[in-house]
């Protein structure tokens, strides 16, 4: 929060006559939206209502949290059985294997193979359900990146409205100024030919003059460019920059009293329960500690369960028929030749007859499309059990990953507490200069304002030469412009206190 901080102070900080050109733009010039800006002038309400709706780095944010509602939904949808069907039809060419038959054909055969396969994962160490609770954390880190971006943009569009509020006062005030000396240079020029006063002094006069219309011309650049830079934030086009113009509210000066409400330590403890970039860092956290258990359930077994249907046709398919075949074996008797001694055998008048066997024979009457389908059907259940023994330390490494990446996270949440307290810190200190700023010149002002009117008479009537009524005039200028710079100081540090404090930006 603190870039947002430092915005305006570098706004507030210049004064009119050191005023410079700035090349680099607060946001880069985008594409218009086809809503047409509205006309009149823009109270700051309605500029951040309109750029909560047209800037793209709010709607990056929100494309960017939609994407991860998709992840979120996908990681849902992967704890449902998956489903497929699958199809083919071939023709083979030359010696191929009927896949109906597993007969090799030296033909040309039209193959078609239709199946249908479904999957659940029954246990995998709750990763599926760690991975929904995950991307639910992340999602809902995401939405505060949302509120995040919008709130940054709202200080950021405060921050260049009071930015072109200070460049106008700076404007009129120089300007009066500059009308101021044109009536002195009038004068010195009546006095001088009526012999009352030096021509040193009407030159004095003259070169007042245009220093004061320097500081004019400085003064409308610095407009200019605060005007750009408004018109970037609300992402208007060429001609809506050019016509845009600002309600200019009155704004109270800050008194004694101003800051008694504040407490940087209960502004603190409101912010970290309000902000969302508390709330995202938080999230992330959580999220780094599901990353960490689903890291941790590549260490149990994967049990799946499947089924799957088959069936196909082939153009050379044959009804297969079968007829049953027996044969008789006879048994030989071994016995030895008296007259020889050598083994004999004759035969016994015993058989064996060995079991009828189905003997399968391919007819040559084609089947029907459909026939076949119906007969070659197959289907099938299975369970896949994986056990991890070793996998090159993978789970282990991974595991490890996650315990670092969660003390990140502990980190940057950490940090992201450490910057809001010390963004609050600073803006009040500053808020408090600005208050003792702005008293200190507005008690100048007024003693400069009696010592410039008592240099102004007495340069009338030809008793100070126009040098010293120069400088008078340039102390009262020097302390005014100090007093306007205070005072939208303080306006915009108030205003982000009051931000941290959950109130609404308004004037």
């Amino acid at each position: 929060m603190k870039r947002y901080y430092w915005l305006l102070l570098s706004a507030v900080a210049v004064a009119p006559l050191a005023a410079q050109a700035q090349t680099t733009p607060v946001q880069p010039p985008a594409g218009t939206l086809p809503a047409a800006a509205p006309t009149g002038p823009w109270s700051l309400q309605g500029a951040v209502d309109y750029a909560l709706t047209h800037n793209l780095n709010v709607r990056q944010s929100q494309l960017q949290a939609q994407n991860i509602d998709v992840a979120l939904l996908q990681s849902r949808a992967a704890m449902l059985p998956s489903a497929n069907l699958n199809g083919s039809q071939a023709w083979n060419y030359g010696t191929t294997i009927n896949p109906l038959t597993n007969v090799f054909q030296s033909q040309t055969t039209r193959n078609n193979n239709f199946s249908a396969v479904s999957q659940i994962t029954l246990f995998s160490g709750f990763q599926l359900r760690n991975t929904v609770r995950r991307n639910t954390l992340d999602y809902q880190a995401a939405l505060s990146d949302v509120e995040q971006a919008r709130n940054d943009l709202s200080l950021n569009v405060a921050s260049a409205y009071l930015q072109m509020l200070l460049a106008q006062e700076l404007v009129r005030t120089n300007e009066v100024r500059a009308a101021s000396t044109q009536l002195q240079v009038e004068q010195s020029q009546k006095l001088l030919k009526a012999g009352a006063v030096a021509e040193s002094n009407v030159l004095d006069s003259r070169a007042q003059l245009s220093t004061d219309q320097l500081n004019v011309i400085t003064a409308q650049n610095q407009l200019a460019i605060a005007k750009i830079q408004l018109a970037q934030l609300l992402n208007l086009d060429e001609a809506a920059s050019q016509a845009l113009t600002i309600e200019t509210p009155e704004l109270a000066d800050p008194t004694e009293g101003a800051l008694a409400d504040v407490a940087p330590a209960e502004v603190f403890g409101t912010a970290q329960a309000r902000q969302p970039e508390i709330k995202a860092a938080d999230l992330r956290v959580q999220s780094s500690m599901r990353s960490l258990d689903l890291a941790r359930g590549a260490y149990y077994p994967r049990l799946t369960f499947g089924a799957s249907i088959f069936t196909g046709y082939s153009s050379l398919y044959t009804l297969p028929t079968t007829s049953v075949d027996s044969a008789q074996a006879f048994f030989p008797i071994f016995q030895l030749d008296p007259n020889t001694g050598r083994p004999t055998t004759t035969a016994a008048p015993f058989v064996a007859v060995t079991p009828f066997q189905p003997v399968f024979r391919r007819s040559s009457e084609n089947v029907s499309y459909f026939t076949q389908l119906d007969n070659n059907l197959g289907k099938s259940l299975q369970f896949n059990l994986q056990i991890p023994i070793l996998n090159g330390l993978q789970a282990r490494t991974s595991v490890q990953r996650a315990k670092i990446n969660q003390q990140l996270a502990e980190v940057r949440a950490e940090q992201a507490r450490l910057v809001l307290r010390q963004t609050i810190e600073q803006a009040f200190a500053d808020a408090l200069a600005a208050q003792r700023q702005f008293l200190a010149s507005s008690r100048q002002v007024e003693a400069l304002t009696l010592a410039y009117r008592n240099a102004e008479i007495r340069f009338n009537n030809g008793l100070l030469n126009g040098t010293e009524f120069n400088i008078a005039k340039n102390n009262l200028t020097a302390a005014e412009s100090s007093m306007i710079q205070a005072k939208y100081s303080f306006v915009f540090r108030r205003k982000v206190l009051d931000f941290y404090q959950g109130r609404p930006i308004s004037l």
